[in-house]
């Protein structure tokens, strides 16, 4: 009779930004990953949040390491999962008493983390995946995260299914190829594009973004610190983030564009780069004026102006009308992100 398979490691726990050395091994397995899986494990906003993150009651990050001796880790971290919780609705306590007294009927509740778990692929079916879970739900309340799985992962599935999370939310990934003709779409009277300008625009995006996206529970909530996080980033480019304001100048909308490079992967081989609708807001009395699909057009011919050969977005399988939209463009479905819960609460 065959032993079981077996892997030594270590499970540690740490809460706030990681150090240095820490986030680079973190950025290496999620590469690793990606290479394997064709998809990235972690996302942007998970990626920023390990980079700035300094609140130890934010950010909860338990890793698994190869052990070298019962005495001494590797070094090599070989799984991460990763809790990330939104900044408390009110900043004090007598706020939050404040707040209650006005509106006692208003139910207080705690704020909903996001879980992101990822196992280097040469050491999956080791329990890892399921150590990392367990040490993890002894640190947080089981009922205070969503996790996410990008592109609907089996296993994912499986431990979802043993701690008894269900799915709650599905996120389409579609592609436009560049062959497809796209229809004229005219902007609304007056209003005109042009692109976004730093150190002018933050503070009137993050305006409307936050009103264009106020039931949303991601993009809605994005802070300075977020988008200049992002203006950090390699692939940003202000000619791609396409601002629609009106004769006075005032913000109506916009399409954030993005470019992901070319790619070689050892495992799922060559990726020509690749264009995205990263986001597309309109500020709620700009809404069904025809602004939201003339920016989408305007940003995709943006992209392809770049010579890309394709372009991809996300959207919520349950937003009807955007995956309407995006289907009458000629975006077809490419693949699923899906969110689990606890059953409880599903």
């Amino acid at each position: 009779m065959s032993a079981e398979p077996y892997v030594d490691y270590s499970i540690h726990l740490s809460k706030g930004r990681p150090e240095a050395l820490h986030l680079k091994d973190i950025r290496a397995l999620a590469v690793a990953a990606e290479d394997s899986d064709g998809q990235p494990p972690l996302s942007e906003q998970t990626l920023v949040d390990l980079r700035t993150q300094t609140d130890a009651d934010r950010l909860v990050v338990v890793s698994a390491y190869l052990r070298q001796s019962a005495e001494q880790d590797s070094g090599e971290l070989v799984g991460v999962a990763i809790a990330i919780f939104p900044a408390p609705p009110f900043p004090t306590e007598d706020d939050a008493a404040a707040r209650l007294a006005q509106e006692p009927s208003v139910p207080q509740e705690a704020a909903t983390g996001t879980l992101e778990l990822v196992v280097h692929p040469e050491f999956r079916n080791y329990g890892i995946g399921s150590a990392l879970a367990n040490a993890l739900a002894k640190a947080i309340p089981a009922d205070s995260v969503r996790a996410w799985s990008h592109g609907n992962h089996e296993g994912a599935a499986r431990l979802a299914e043993k701690h008894h999370f269900v799915i709650q939310r599905e996120l389409y990934r579609l592609r436009l190829v560049n062959n497809t003709t796209l229809p004229e779409a005219a902007l609304p009277a007056g209003a005109t594009i042009r692109g976004f300008e730093p150190g002018t625009d933050e503070e009137a995006w993050l305006v409307a973004n936050a009103a264009a996206f106020a039931h949303h529970p991601e993009q809605g909530s994005l802070t300075m610190a977020d988008l200049k996080a992002r203006m950090e980033e390699e692939w940003f480019d202000p000619a791609g983030f396409l601002m629609a304001v009106d004769e006075s100048g005032k913000l109506l909308g916009y399409h954030w564009t993005k470019i992901h490079p070319a790619l070689h992967s050892p495992t799922t081989g060559d990726h020509e780069a690749v264009g995205e609708v990263y986001v597309v807001g309109v500020v709620p009395e700009a809404q069904g004026t025809g602004l939201g699909k003339a920016l989408t057009i305007a940003g995709i011919n943006h992209l392809r102006a770049q010579g890309l050969h394709a372009v991809m977005l996300y959207v919520d399988a349950d937003n009807t009308a955007a995956v309407e939209l995006y289907r009458k463009l000629g975006f077809t479905k490419w693949d699923v992100d899906v969110m689990y819960g606890p059953k409880r609460i599903a």
